[in-house]
């Protein structure tokens, strides 16, 4: 059985998809580098070596979109793009877990 179809992306520009991805990288980044998840050292030192330049990516995505004159953050489309791209798994890893302590 196949997987069930995932929605369409909304419209983006060029530049609201670039920002996109670059946020999430930095997500995924993060999530590794969470003290409060299991894993190890090297794990999180790799991550964030590469944290690095996957902000100052974000960074420039942001900038490219300001020097167009994309001035405002279209919340809801881009709250869209990220549920589809599975955003909120992913962030998720940023965040402290549930307390297992009954």
């Amino acid at each position: 059985m196949l997987p069930p179809e995932l929605p369409p992306l909304p419209a983006l520009t060029r530049a609201e998809g670039e920002l996109i991805d670059r946020y999430l990288d930095v997500v995924d980044l993060v999530g590794r580098i969470n003290p409060a998840h299991p894993g190890d050292t090297y794990r999180g030192l790799r991550a964030a070596q590469a944290l690095v330049g996957k902000a100052a990516e974000l960074r420039d995505a942001l900038a490219l979109m300001h020097r167009r004159g994309e001035t405002e953050l279209h919340s809801s489309t881009l709250e869209r793009a990220l549920r589809v791209l599975d955003g909120e798994r992913r962030t998720a890893r940023v965040t402290l877990p549930a307390r297992s302590d009954s």
